[in-house]
């Protein structure tokens, strides 16, 4: 498929999820086979101030390209200001614009899915914002407010308008989070309505929970969040399935040493002490369902150094060997 004049080698986009989706991440997810990665959702005004903090999550390398980078806010000038910004740092392949979010901090701003109430003002933004970019511009939403998936299609409609290049879909209302089931339907009919490609997205928790939802929904793409968080390997899976019709499940050695890899490149990127605390948990992610992972997952709780953590990657991996 082509996003604007991008050309996409595969079928396959990781989410942006906050907290999750960083650099070390990413880059492991790349490396695991996903045609797009995405970063964290990025604060335009936080661009616009010049935050240390925002300007970090910009952080990027050749290698994991090409990257979608997301932003979000409900100002049209800052939100301008940010794409011009992200395209000058020459980081990003395509710009993200959120209108999905339903965290209330976010929703309280009038960002994420608070925009998708103010179609006049989604409208100023998505032109401003293409003004300010020449770079494939892409939406991510909601179903909406409620059910029917009519606001999504107004915002898309808007978004097709005034040039955005993709839209990717999650199905669900802003009240549901992650709870209930996704409307695949909604993304099928809006796939219908739309001449720009469409992504489909949630409750792509297996390989052919991807091959189903592209054979309802005609959508072009898929992209896939927590369930790659526990195996990244299902991002190439997807595209290998979609392409051959079967799959290589990876073995414990090739998923020991992808924790291996993931906990290098976050002590490399966060310093030895922050990883070690994140890793607390992301390493857990991986080891789910093995014989032994309850007491492994005890015993990250107390790592406290890079060697720590190999060490007891080294001794979990013998013990089920």
């Amino acid at each position: 498929m082509k996003i604007k004049n991008l050309k996409i080698h595969g079928k396959t986009f990781l989410a942006p999820l906050a907290g999750i989706s960083n650099l070390p991440f990413r880059l492991l997810v790349k490396e695991c086979g996903c045609a797009v990665v995405c970063s964290e959702m990025v604060s335009a005004k936080g661009i616009f101030y010049n935050s240390e903090k925002t300007l970090t999550l910009l952080s990027s390398k050749k290698e994991e390209q090409p990257l979608s980078v997301q932003l979000f806010g409900s100002d049209p000038d800052s939100m301008a200001t940010g794409a011009k910004v992200i395209q000058d740092l020459n980081i990003a392949s395509i710009i993200d614009i959120n209108f999905g979010c339903s965290v209330k901090k976010i929703v309280r701003q009038g960002a994420g899915i608070a925009l998708m109430r103010e179609p006049k003002l989604s409208e100023i933004i998505l032109n401003a914002v293409r003004k300010a970019t020449d770079l494939p511009l892409t939406i991510k939403l909601r179903s909406g407010w409620d059910p029917s998936g009519q606001q999504a299609f107004e915002i898309a409609r808007i978004a097709q308008d005034a040039g955005v290049d993709a839209i990717a879909m999650h199905p669900r209302t802003a009240n549901q989070g992650f709870k209930g089931k996704a409307d695949w339907h909604l993304i099928k009919d809006l796939k219908q309505q739309l001449t720009i490609p469409v992504i489909g997205n949630g409750d792509i928790n297996s390989v052919e929970d991807a091959q189903k939802m592209i054979a309802l929904t005609r959508c072009d793409a898929v992209m896939v969040g927590r369930a790659a968080m526990k195996n990244p390997f299902i991002l190439s899976q997807i595209d290998d399935f979609l392409e051959t019709g079967s799959y290589q499940i990876p073995s414990n050695y090739m998923l020991f040493r992808t924790m291996e890899r993931l906990t290098q490149m976050y002590v490399a990127f966060f310093g030895e002490k922050p990883a070690c605390q994140m890793l607390r948990s992301r390493l857990s992610w991986f080891v789910k369902g093995l014989p032994g992972c309850s007491a492994f997952r005890a015993k990250l709780s107390g790592i406290n150094s890079k060697n720590h953590i190999l060490d007891l990657i080294n001794e979990f991996e013998t013990s089920i060997a």
